[in-house]
Formats: structure tokens, C-alpha cells, sequence
């Protein structure tokens, strides 16, 4: 696996979180979570604009052999989700921490992120599964 970035919060669900403007975080999964799905080959995003809470299904994602459901460590409006991740998704395999980002959240509650873990403590994590 490559180096996690630095700049990144993660979730134990393998899932990173990247802090934008003001209250505007992207949201994608990490290599980890790539690498357990095997081959994505479908994912379903929410609409823009959609008002999600923490924990409500953030993405679902096809893989060859089953439909994972992926749950938003944030809560918050969606305000932009990666249309060529969608169109493509082999583009989240490909470059799960950059161009394959699934959507952007414009948070309700800057604590959420309170809960993230930094990239010591999901190396960690990961390290022990």
C-alpha cells in the first residue's frame, strides 16, 4: 500500500475525511477499503443538495460479488459528488485518495470530525487487521 496522507482524518471503516473551505470536507475511501472490495465495479452517490446525518448511507458501492453500503462519519448537505468516479469507477481504485473521491459535505456539526482518527491512529488500525 502506498504512504497515507498526512493531511487526511480517517474512520475505522476505512473511509478518509479532507477538511476544505470552511466547512466543506471531501469524503473517499482509502486503499484498504479498495483493496477488500476487489473490483468496483458500480456506486451509487447521493444527489447534490442532499441533507444526510451521520451514519445514514453515504454511497453504495458494487463490487463482483456484493453491495456494500457505506455510512457518512459527517453530517451535513451534499454539495458536490465526483461524477467521473461514477461514470468510471474503476477511477477509485485507481486513485482512491485524490481523483477518486466520492462526495464533498458541507458539515452541520464541526465536532464530527472530533471522532476522526488521525493518520498515525489509523495506520495503527490497519496495521492490526
Amino acid at each position: 500500500m502506498a504512504e497515507l496522507p498526512e493531511d487526511l482524518q480517517y474512520t475505522e471503516d476505512h473511509l478518509w475525511v479532507r477538511p476544505g473551505n470552511g466547512d466543506e470536507v471531501r469524503i473517499g475511501i482509502t486503499e484498504t477499503a479498495v483493496a477488500r472490495f476487489g473490483g468496483i465495479v458500480g456506486i451509487s452517490l447521493p444527489d447534490v443538495g442532499a441533507v444526510l446525518s451521520r451514519g445514514d448511507v453515504l454511497a453504495e458501492i458494487e463490487t463482483d460479488d456484493e453491495s456494500v453500503d457505506i455510512e457518512t462519519p459527517v453530517g451535513g448537505e451534499v454539495v458536490a459528488v465526483n461524477a467521473v468516479a461514477a461514470e468510471a469507477p474503476d477511477q477509485i481504485a485507481a486513485d482512491p485518495f485524490g481523483d477518486g473521491w466520492l462526495v464533498a459535505v458541507e458539515i452541520d456539526d464541526p465536532t464530527d470530525l472530533e471522532d476522526l482518527l488521525d493518520v498515525d491512529a489509523y495506520s495503527a488500525l490497519d496495521e492490526q487487521e
